[in-house]
């Protein structure tokens, strides 16, 4: 994939279910990740479970620029899936994702 003229946004995001919402978890990221996909912007969306531990989560997002991923955060579809979402994962939302940005050797 080559970047976009600004450079597009890779988002990793870890998530691990409360004890005993492990299926609520995965069925839960499940139904968000159709709507994701089709955000403007959205290059690519998937989810995985983390293979020999059930529960623990891989969300690799890759957006157009950071402006259609924010856009996508403060959509109301994100935002009220929030408050469902701290109910099932431990810890925070924040404390799971990172923000790559791509880069290429100059040769």
């Amino acid at each position: 994939m080559t970047a976009t003229p600004t450079g597009y946004v890779t988002v990793v995001w870890d998530a691990r279910a409360k004890a005993g919402r492990e299926a609520d978890l995965k069925a839960f990221i499940t139904a968000a990740v159709t709507p994701s996909r089709n955000d403007p912007g959205n290059i690519d969306y998937e989810a995985h479970e983390v293979e020999g531990r059930p529960g623990e989560f891989v969300i690799h997002e890759r957006w157009e620029t950071r402006a259609h991923l924010d856009a996508h955060l403060a959509a109301p579809r994100i935002r009220e899936l929030v408050p469902q979402m701290l109910e099932l994962i431990e810890g925070s939302i924040e404390d799971g994702i990172r923000l790559l940005r791509p880069f290429r050797p100059a040769h």
